[in-house]
């Protein structure tokens, strides 16, 4: 993502923030920028790592906190079956999260299906459980590492 792009998700970020009477600390938007910068979902401690480059007294507690208010506020999704996370960019309207997490590269895209979503809900009412988040993951092969698998197939074919 661009400096302009992450810049602009920032003060939006920020905007909600404040409508909300919370604060996203620099500790927090820093923490967010990096996130910005990743395609897939990344874990805590490679972000320690690299907030550490802007923050030297950075520890575990730190992004580990930073991570919760992301969370909290909409702002991340977290992957648990990497136990990773990965920056929501429509984060003005909470919505149910469904994931397509590649098992090659580790991209993951999230995709929005009400159908989904409402089905889930009702089988929820029908067994008397509230549901206050939904997460989907699919674990699966992108198209671009499809591609990749075939193209590799054809070149051993010659």
């Amino acid at each position: 993502m661009s400096r302009q792009a992450t810049e602009q998700l920032i003060q939006r970020a920020e905007a909600m923030c404040e409508r909300r009477g919370v604060r996203l600390t620099p500790t927090r938007k820093e923490v967010f920028a990096l996130l910005s910068q990743h395609d897939g979902a990344i874990g805590a401690y490679d972000l320690l790592e690299q907030l550490k480059q802007e923050m030297p007294n950075a520890k575990p507690p730190t992004i580990y906190r930073a991570l919760e208010f992301l969370q909290a506020q909409g702002f991340v999704h977290k992957v648990s079956s990497s136990n990773s996370y990965v920056l929501c960019s429509h984060f003005e309207k909470q919505h149910p999260v469904q994931m397509l997490i590649c098992s090659h590269c580790g991209n993951v895209q999230e995709i929005h299906s009400k159908g989904v979503h409402e089905e889930f809900l009702q089988q929820a009412q029908k067994k008397g459980f509230t549901v206050q988040q939904q997460t989907v993951e699919a674990i699966g092969i992108c198209e671009a590492c499809a591609a990749d698998s075939v193209n590799e197939d054809e070149s051993g074919l010659q």
